[in-house]
């Protein structure tokens, strides 16, 4: 964004705001199945970011900066695709036909608010013993509670 701003280029809101979300999301889900419904969003918001990044690249940059930024995105998609097979953590005590989310609170978002939310959506939470909550239940539940999470952190 930064090489295509000094370039000119406007950068539109909805760009920004989802570069914004998928950061949340990918901190929301750090340690998230890579079948689960965060790891789908957050490949979503960065296909978005990214398709309109290079595609005014192509416009305003040359070819040789386009396709490094290029071979820097498969290097990083390869690294992220190693390290969540290598990080496969199961959790226990979540019934099979319930989906899950991992969710470390921070400042803006603590245990009590996201506790809050998550009985808000009729979900489940435990604490773990590092400190971060695991949330499950029904898939439709887990959406509205990530929805919620999102909205609540691009508050702050």
């Amino acid at each position: 964004m930064l090489e295509l701003k000094k370039k000119g280029v406007v950068i539109p809101p909805n760009v920004i705001n989802n570069l914004r979300s998928a950061k949340l999301m990918i901190k929301i889900s750090e340690s998230e199945d890579s079948t689960g419904d965060v790891s789908q969003k957050v490949d979503e918001y960065l296909g978005s970011v990214e398709s309109y990044l290079v595609s005014e690249a192509q416009k305003t940059l040359d070819s040789q900066v386009v396709d490094l930024w290029l071979r820097r995105l498969e290097e990083a998609y390869a690294e992220t695709c190693v390290e969540k097979t290598e990080e496969k953590k199961f959790v226990t005590g979540v019934p099979r036909d319930q989906k899950w989310v991992r969710v470390e609170p921070n400042g803006n978002l603590g245990c009590q608010i996201i506790e809050q939310m998550a009985k808000e959506s009729n979900l489940v939470t435990t604490t773990q013993k590092d400190g971060r909550i695991v949330v499950y239940g029904q898939p439709d539940g887990i959406k509205t509670f990530l929805k919620k999470m999102t909205a609540e952190a691009s508050k702050k």
